[in-house]
């Protein structure tokens, strides 16, 4: 029996998480697929789907595309991420962090579609880390804050729900902003010196283990909360070192420094990190380890740089 289409809705699309998620739903022909972002075109381009220009906090718009499309699915990756920014605009970060969720979600009442949405380790104070899902959030920063506050939407909706908490996302994608990994890379490959941080400790999260992850959790209709991140917990120094060594750069380039010596606008926290053994039980996925996930970023890279 053939399955029946199912319609799925990628909010945030032009970003690293959103094009990664495309290009793995549009290619299951199980998928309708319909994406969106603030941009007026897509920036994936070589695959055949259905694209709107969407801005979440525009509550009207966004009733008017649901109520129209129907999602069975809508996966929501569009979110204000700038840690510093969300410090400084706070009423822009909450606008598109939590406003934006609540549009979504009363929207998705209208026509029963579930919702997928996107969180991150910043809800914890990185006291007690790793965390598992059953932990008690407990946000140092505004950006934290905003995206609890956006859970906590999403978790008093009627309808079905999974959250997906992840963490120091990297990779590459067309037309983005530098990510962590992009930007070490460009400033190694320069011989630049670099100072980066031995005392946040994490999982670095390779963005197509992360999509490959929500792909499989709504392929398989989980619901409920999952931690989707790098498999390895390491400090952000260890990582770049680990990186300079796959790229074949010099590692004493990067020198360790101490998250209080960047007087950064919004606190971090220090000891996080995201168990990941739900996730990988109950979806029957491995993820990644951090030399696989560095050479598969490696060669996406040089694949892209050279075109």
């Amino acid at each position: 029996m053939a399955l029946s289409y199912k319609r799925i809705l990628i909010t945030g699309a032009n970003g690293l998480l959103g094009q990664k998620l495309t290009a793995y739903f549009a290619q299951d022909s199980n998928y309708d697929l319909l994406t969106s972002s603030r941009q007026d075109y897509s920036k994936c381009k070589s695959y055949s789907f259905g694209y709107i220009k969407l801005d979440i906090t525009d509550t009207k718009s966004v009733k008017e595309l649901i109520w129209n499309f129907e999602p069975d699915v809508i996966i929501n990756a569009g979110a204000y991420t700038n840690v510093d920014g969300c410090e400084r605009e706070k009423e822009l970060s909450w606008k598109i962090n939590v406003s934006g969720v609540e549009n979504l979600v009363n929207a998705s009442r209208l026509v029963g579609s579930r919702i997928v949405h996107i969180s991150t380790d910043y809800i914890f104070d990185g006291k007690h880390g790793p965390y598992d899902e059953r932990a008690t959030p407990n946000p140092l920063s505004y950006y934290g804050r905003g995206k609890l506050a956006s859970e906590n939407v999403v978790r008093s909706s009627s309808n079905d729900w999974a959250i997906v908490r992840t963490m120091v996302v990297y990779g590459v994608g067309y037309d983005l902003n530098k990510n962590f990994a992009t930007w070490l890379v460009g400033e190694l490959s320069q011989g630049n010196p670099v100072t980066i941080v031995d005392d946040q400790i994490g999982n670095s999260t390779l963005v197509d283990d992360l999509a490959n992850g929500i792909y499989l959790l709504v392929k398989k209709n989980k619901k409920g909360i999952y931690n989707i991140a790098g498999s390895e917990i390491i400090s952000r120094y260890d990582f770049a070192v680990a990186l300079a060594k796959t790229f074949d750069y010099d590692p004493s380039l990067i020198k360790p420094i101490k998250t209080r010596d960047l007087n950064q606008l919004a606190p971090r926290p220090l000891n996080s990190g995201l168990i990941t053994l739900k996730a990988e039980s109950e979806l029957g996925y491995r993820f990644l380890s951090l030399k696989e996930s560095l050479r598969m970023f490696k060669s996406q890279y040089l694949q892209q740089t050279m075109h």
